[in-house]
């Protein structure tokens, strides 16, 4: 869809269309904000999924709540620095900048933390159904890998 908006915008347009740089403001800034999500997302979900598993293993197991949000505050302080950084830097102010991350940093945190009491339930319903509960000891933690490392060790 980025790339239809860029040809959208770098096509002639007729005389008497006057909205033409309505569309290139509009339009012309998506791939900018697809660029920046994609970086963003896969960084910081990808921190928060290795230390969600790394605290796991260190509390084995218990303190649920620790892992959710510990993981939550250094994945989302990722993704929120890099989206705001990629999307946004040139365009605004270091201030308002630093506003934005602030204030998106502490709504995301603010979320995870009222959503702990819901994440507890289906965890527990999710572990009953399954009869299990997971480890990531042999896990390599490298997102360009798809070799696991050798669990006789």
């Amino acid at each position: 869809m980025s790339l239809i908006f860029l040809l959208t915008v770098a096509l002639p347009h007729p005389e008497f269309w006057g909205n033409q740089e309505a569309y290139t403001v509009v339009l012309g800034f998506t791939p900018r904000l697809v660029l920046a999500s994609l970086i963003a997302y896969l960084i910081g979900e990808f921190s928060n999924a290795a230390l969600l598993s790394k605290i796991k293993i260190i509390t084995g197991g218990r303190w649920l709540w620790t892992r959710t949000i510990g993981s939550t505050l250094v994945g989302q302080g990722i993704d929120t620095l890099l989206f705001i950084s990629i999307a946004f830097w040139g365009m605004l102010s270091p201030s308002m900048l630093v506003g934005m991350m602030v204030a998106q940093y502490l709504w995301k945190v603010g979320y995870e933390i009222a959503a702990t009491p819901l994440t507890y339930l289906l965890v527990k319903w999710v572990k009953n159904q399954e009869g299990l509960d997971t480890f990531d000891y042999h896990l390599r933690y490298n997102p360009f890998s798809l070799e696991v490392e050798d669990e006789s060790v």
